[in-house]
């Protein structure tokens, strides 16, 4: 496996598993993700997985401190000590057992979509984009084999990977000021949920009444990274059913 390691300002390391989107490649940084989360670093404070890497922020105060206290126990002379290096080397022993880590196995969600129309403005640009009829792009959207692979610029905002080619589309070239919350898009080769009202460039194909973000849940984020994705078509009569709780 061939990871770099790279400083990130004097409290993280971004730990690099590849250049390129790839499910083998995410599959190291969510194994990596998870044996973090079941045994965490010394002097650890987070980490923050990503589409190839992922960030382990740590306290160099606190790797200090115990520098200091091993080295009164050994009754040693003092070395120079460098928190970061300490760190990474922390991590490479972690990186080099990670084939003793349980493999990772994301929720299957199935997200509802009411496509076309007010809940996606963007679906006839999509369609010409690709020669291709609504129909045809509801369908395939639908049949995508998607995975989360990170969340972020807005709390709870998946980016999922996953979207077949052929309905690919460039962003918006007038971002909208503001997005309704559940708007399902399209970005490049990436599709996507609006999980707050927002402004946002994507290419907005429907909308989920599922709540991707709800501050009063523990995590608050309904998906995570490595989660499977399924979006199932619904219609107007029962995208209110959901809205109402009766679906």
């Amino acid at each position: 496996m061939k990871v770099r390691l790279e400083p990130l300002g004097d409290h993280a390391v971004v730990v690099r598993f590849g250049t390129s989107i790839d499910p083998h490649i995410h599959s190291q940084v969510m194994q990596f993700s998870a044996s973090l989360e079941q045994e965490p670093l010394p002097g650890m404070v987070e980490y923050i997985p990503a589409y190839v890497t992922v960030t382990v922020f740590y306290d160099p105060f606190q790797l200090y401190e115990r520098y200091k206290g091993r080295q009164r126990m050994d009754g040693g002379s003092h070395q120079p000590f460098s928190p970061y290096e300490w760190f990474c080397g922390q991590i490479r022993e972690r990186l080099n057992n990670l084939g003793q880590t349980a493999p990772v196995s994301g929720r299957l969600v199935k997200i509802p979509v009411l496509y076309g129309g007010e809940m996606g403005p963007d679906l006839g640009e999509v369609a010409r984009h690709n020669n291709l009829t609504e129909q045809e792009v509801i369908e395939t959207h639908a049949s995508g084999d998607y995975q989360v692979y990170m969340i972020g610029f807005a709390p709870g905002f998946p980016y999922i990977g996953g979207m077949p080619e052929k309905i690919a589309t460039p962003r918006r070239q007038s971002p909208r000021l503001s997005i309704p919350a559940g708007s399902v898009g399209i970005a490049g080769k990436q599709t996507g949920i609006y999980p707050l009202e927002t402004p946002g460039g994507w290419q907005i194909i429907g909308r989920t009444p599922l709540r991707l973000f709800r501050p009063e849940a523990d995590p608050p984020s309904l998906l995570q990274a490595g989660d499977r994705v399924q979006f199932v078509p619904i219609t107007e009569e029962e995208f209110r059913a959901y809205e109402e709780g009766s679906a």
